[in-house]
């Protein structure tokens, strides 16, 4: 399959682009940075998706992953919602369409995190479900996942600091965040599995939402 991933250079989006080359995909990866996958069939885009008129012309995708985004910057809605909708409308409706992604943040849920990047994220589960609609014609799926803690650079500011992740896991019912594999498992079946659930807003946070919700973090 023809498979576009955002944010394919680093964390969630380079180990779900890993995962479909390995079973045998053909992956189109757009990011900011350059990109440290080395495989024939991978072909790397350096783009900001929040710029509508900078995305290259690439047509007839089968899956889109929509993972691109930024946490707690000046840019949280123009990346992580402004370029979704950039992304899915550009790629995604079309008539060889299968599969449609977000990723979304369990924060949309609980409010527990900073206010731009939970309204963006928020905002990601509205428009999933509007472009679930509209894929539906093609026999295509839209879903969106909504991740609590995963292991990833990013969260490093308080998986490394003993006290904050103390204090996250007295409240991870799991006691654990996922890893990056992890998440690709759940990207590759969503995508490439599921062909009878569109329109959902996967919750996949180890027990945290629903059992004992909170949100750590240094204060600047």
């Amino acid at each position: 399959m023809k498979i576009l991933v955002t944010g394919s250079s680093s964390g969630i989006g380079r180990a779900v682009s890993q995962r479909y080359l390995k079973a045998g995909h053909e992956v189109y990866g757009l990011d900011l940075l350059e990109s440290t996958i080395n495989n024939k069939n991978y072909h790397h885009y350096k783009c900001d998706v929040s710029n509508k008129t900078k995305l290259p012309n690439i047509k007839d995708f089968d899956v889109i992953f929509a993972n691109a985004g930024k946490q707690n910057s000046k840019d949280d809605i123009s990346n992580n919602l402004v370029g979704v909708i950039n992304t899915i409308e550009k790629y995604g409706i079309n008539k060889n369409i299968k599969s449609i992604l977000i990723n979304a943040s369990s924060s949309a849920s609980t409010g527990q995190e900073f206010p731009e990047y939970v309204a963006s994220k928020s905002g990601l589960i509205g428009y999933m479900r509007n472009v679930a609609i509209r894929v539906a014609p093609f026999g295509a799926t839209c879903n969106s996942i909504s991740l609590g803690g995963v292991l990833t650079k990013s969260n490093e500011p308080v998986i490394k600091n003993k006290r904050y992740w103390k204090k996250i896991m007295e409240v991870t019912p799991l006691k654990k965040w996922m890893s990056e594999d992890e998440v690709a498992d759940w990207v590759l079946f969503l995508t490439l599995q599921n062909k009878s659930m569109s329109g959902q807003d996967i919750i996949i946070d180890n027990g945290e939402r629903d059992l004992n919700s909170t949100f750590v973090w240094p204060k600047k």
